[in-house]
């Protein structure tokens, strides 16, 4: 180490990187034990899915809705990222825009019980509810533009409209296994297309 202390901040600097990496971990195990078993899920088993002891999560999130809101929040930038990724890999805007919605849906289903979660903090929910809108509107906007402008789909389709719609196929999903929400979400972007 070199007398004006580098070593130490570069050293202090990684362990952030980690600790950084390893909550990343933790909410990605959270979310995927929210999609199979809801947000009531034992907090042993998100631990075993994240390969960590009970402590470590408690330490990160000392409440459930502390974990929730966290997970909330994740899965949103995630998908918020996902957006211009998809855009710039995909085949064509329309086919960005179908593998954007399929983790749409995948987030909405993380989100059941959120309401629930946080019912004594109204005012947590409206922010979360404004965060939503804020970083997913703008993102959904740019797929619906890139498809409009390669004439795949109409110019006029509003986001707020079809994330409200796709919302709306996804309500009680979880508790009817007869119901494929993603079946109709897929005839929905599908039904989006021009003809050529």
């Amino acid at each position: 180490m070199n007398d004006n202390g580098q070593g130490a901040g570069s050293a202090a600097g990684s362990r952030r990187k980690d600790a950084r990496r390893n909550q990343q971990t933790l909410l990605d195990a959270a979310a995927a034990v929210f999609v199979t078993s809801g947000v009531e899920a034992p907090v042993r088993e998100i631990a075993a899915k994240a390969g960590v002891g009970m402590g470590t999560i408690y330490r990160h999130f000392p409440t459930r809705a502390d974990l929730v809101i966290a997970v909330y929040r994740h899965q949103v930038d995630a998908c918020a990222e996902a957006g211009p990724a998809l855009l710039a890999t995909s085949p064509t805007p329309h086919a960005a825009l179908g593998r954007w919605v399929d983790l749409f849906v995948d987030f909405l289903v993380t989100k059941h019980g959120l309401a629930a979660a946080l019912q004594t903090d109204s005012t947590g929910f409206e922010t979360l509810h404004d965060y939503f809108l804020d970083r997913l509107l703008p993102v959904c906007t740019q797929l619906l533009d890139a498809a409009a402008a390669d004439g795949e789909i109409q110019p006029d389709i509003n986001a707020y409209q079809l994330m409200r719609g796709v919302g709306n196929l996804c309500v009680g999903a979880d508790s009817d296994p007869r119901y494929d929400a993603r079946l109709l979400v897929e005839l929905l972007i599908a039904g989006l297309r021009q003809p050529r």
